[in-house]
C-alpha cells in the first residue's frame, strides 16, 4: 500500500474491510442476524466507524436491512446460487475470451505472477483454503477487467462480484479443490497468453461449471447449508 493510501486510510476503511472479510470467509454466516454492540465488542471497532462501514456493506448488497427485523448478512437460496453461477459461467467465458485478445502483455505477466502468490497462500494453508482479496489479487477480477469490457466488467464486478465471493471461499475449503482450482487458473491464464479467446472461453466455462457442479454436491451431501 502506497503512502497516500495508507494516510487516507481510515477507521471506517478498516471497519469495512475487517466486516467484508469476515463475511467473505463466513465468520459472519449468511443469514445472520447482527447488532452494532456485538460487532464493536467481537471486532474491537468503535460505533462512527463500524455505522459508516456498515452503510458500505449494505450498497454493495451484504448486509440487507429489514423493518423490525434489524440487519442481517445476505443470503440466498440454493437455486438462487446456482443461478449465479450460471449466469457466470456464460459471463466469464466471454471475458476470457475478451481478455486474450485485449489484455497487454504486461497484464498477462502480472496475472501470471498473481497466481504464483496465490500458490504460496495455498501452501501457506496446507492446501486447506484459497482465500483471494477482491480488486486485483482476484483472478476473476483481473479477467473481468483485461476484457476492455466495460459494461460486462460492471455487470461481473458489482453485486454478482460481492455475491458470489461470499460463496467462492467457502466452497474452496474441499479437500483438493484449491490446488485444482488454481490449476485451472493457470491453464486459463496460459490460453490467453497464447491469444488463444476461443480456448480461453472454453476452460473459463469449464472451470465454473465444475465449481457449480461442487455446490451442487455439497448441497446433497448436507455439507453445504445454504
Amino acid at each position: 500500500m502506497s503512502e497516500a493510501a495508507i494516510q487516507t486510510y481510515t477507521r471506517a476503511d478498516e471497519a469495512f474491510d475487517c466486516l467484508q472479510t469476515a463475511i467473505v470467509k463466513g465468520d459472519l454466516v449468511p443469514g445472520e442476524k447482527i447488532g452494532e454492540v456485538e460487532l464493536c465488542s467481537r471486532f474491537n471497532l468503535t460505533r462512527g466507524p463500524l455505522r459508516e462501514a456498515l452503510g458500505r456493506l449494505e450498497s454493495r448488497g451484504l448486509l440487507v436491512r429489514r423493518p423490525h427485523a434489524g440487519v442481517k448478512v445476505v443470503s440466498v437460496s440454493a437455486e438462487e446460487l446456482l443461478e449465479l453461477y450460471r449466469i457466470r459461467e456464460t459471463m466469464e467465458g466471454l471475458a476470457a475470451r475478451q481478455a486474450a485478445e485485449r489484455m497487454t502483455d504486461e497484464e498477462i505477466a502480472d496475472l501470471q505472477a498473481t497466481l504464483d502468490s496465490h500458490e504460496q497462500m495455498i501452501e501457506q494453508a496446507q492446501g486447506q483454503a484459497y482465500y483471494q482479496a477482491e480488486g486485483d489479487y482476484d483472478f476473476h477480477h483481473r479477467i473481468a477487467t483485461g476484457s476492455r469490457n466495460t459494461k460486462l466488467a460492471q455487470m461481473l464486478l458489482g453485486d454478482l462480484y460481492y455475491m458470489v465471493r461470499m460463496y467462492r471461499y467457502r466452497l474452496s475449503t474441499s479437500s483438493g479443490r484449491p490446488h485444482m482450482a488454481l490449476g485451472e487458473h493457470r491453464r486459463i491464464a496460459e490460453a490467453i497468453a497464447q491469444r488463444d479467446g476461443e480456448l480461453a472461453e472454453f476452460l473459463m466455462k469449464r472451470h465454473i461449471n465444475a465449481a457449480r457442479r461442487n455446490i451442487e454436491k455439497k448441497i446433497r451431501e448436507g455439507v453445504l447449508t445454504i
